[in-house]
């Protein structure tokens, strides 16, 4: 895909469920109990170092709670013009937020090319999320030109924008979910 700016992907830094480790699912996707950890923070004051001299206009965040937090530091770092877009959100898996993962895992496997295409009860498939993270690209590309532009998002929604960008094959999105999946606070360049 041709892109007429340069793009940055942050993931949100580490948050206080993944300390938890609980053996539930987040209570909501989008609760405010769930929030940057003090290393969380710093994960992302260090990526935002790394942009300083990359002249970042525009900032395009989720609007769940850890991913606002951490397209804050990086506005009041970057000085940049901030927007949250709810196409930018976690993938909803459903009916399953609040439920044992294995229950969910056992209905969706790890690493199963079924969820490109099957969607949990009330939520989306891979591909339904790719589909609005790429709207939300086009459009941008679409606005602004010769802009350096920061999403700031999560893990799955940026793996799925990153290999539809490249084109990747299902085949090439898995293998890439194994060895490239970006980390809490991670910094790349799209």
């Amino acid at each position: 895909m041709e892109l007429n700016n340069k793009y940055y992907l942050l993931r949100h830094g580490h948050t206080n469920h993944h300390v938890k480790r609980p053996e539930f699912t987040y209570p909501r996707p989008d609760s405010p109990k769930v929030r940057l950890t003090k290393i969380g923070q710093a994960q992302i004051k260090t990526a935002v170092r790394k942009l300083r001299k990359s002249g970042v206009d525009l900032i395009y965040s989720s609007d769940f709670h850890r991913a606002k937090q951490t397209a804050k530091i990086a506005e009041r770092a970057l000085g940049a013009k901030l927007f949250f877009d709810k196409r930018l959100r976690d993938l909803n898996i459903g009916i399953y937020h609040g439920r044992k993962r294995e229950e969910f895992h056992r209905d969706f496997p790890k690493g199963s090319k079924n969820r490109f295409f099957k969607a949990p009860p009330e939520g989306e498939s891979w591909f339904d999320c790719q589909k609005r993270m790429l709207s939300l690209l086009k459009e941008v590309d679409r606005k602004d030109k010769g802009k350096v532009i920061l999403i700031v998002s999560h893990g799955d929604p940026l793996w799925l924008l990153e290999g539809g960008v490249k084109n990747f094959t299902q085949a090439e999105m898995l293998k890439y979910k194994e060895t490239d999946y970006m980390d809490f606070g991670e910094l790349k360049k799209l």
